[in-house]
């Protein structure tokens, strides 16, 4: 499913959805980024997804990074939520969702890097070059957040 981001647009098509969402700042022992290119947009982003009925946030997080990277983690902290109503996202289907996603620190513990129905590329990044990728703002604040103090979550 195709799908529109808006972030602070005033030509936004207005919501009519909320979802809990999460999404994971995966750091490797080196200091590298666990980044996917998506399938539906074509930016690079870091792994996340909807919230299934029956599962904590954090297994959320473990299945929806595994899913999308092949990559395994573990939780460790919570950078923070991220709720602004400025950002919605259009979907082929008519469902316009407004931005509510947890997002957590995680460490891999296992997997390999693979692409998926959902990531078309998966690479670990050095900070330093997330410059030179099409990263979509909100997902650039997450990114920030995640390599910032980790002893004060963020929210809107």
């Amino acid at each position: 499913m195709a799908r529109a981001d808006y972030y602070n647009d005033p030509s936004a098509p207005r919501a009519n959805s909320l979802k809990p969402a999460v999404s994971a700042v995966v750091l490797d022992g080196t200091g590298r980024l666990l980044m996917i290119r998506r399938t539906d947009n074509d930016r690079y982003a870091i792994p996340g997804g909807a919230q299934e009925c029956g599962e904590t946030v954090t297994q959320a997080v473990v299945r929806e990074v595994e899913e999308e990277t092949g990559v395994v983690v573990e939780v460790v902290s919570l950078v923070g939520i991220f709720s602004n109503p400025a950002h919605v996202v259009a979907f082929s289907d008519g469902e316009v969702r407004q931005e509510f996603s947890m997002c957590f620190r995680a460490v891999p513990v296992g997997g390999a890097p693979r692409a998926s129905g959902e990531s078309k590329e998966v690479r670990w990044v050095v900070p330093e070059d997330l410059r030179s990728l099409d990263v979509h703002p909100s997902i650039r604040l997450r990114i920030e957040r995640g390599l910032a103090d980790p002893t004060s979550p963020y929210f809107t």
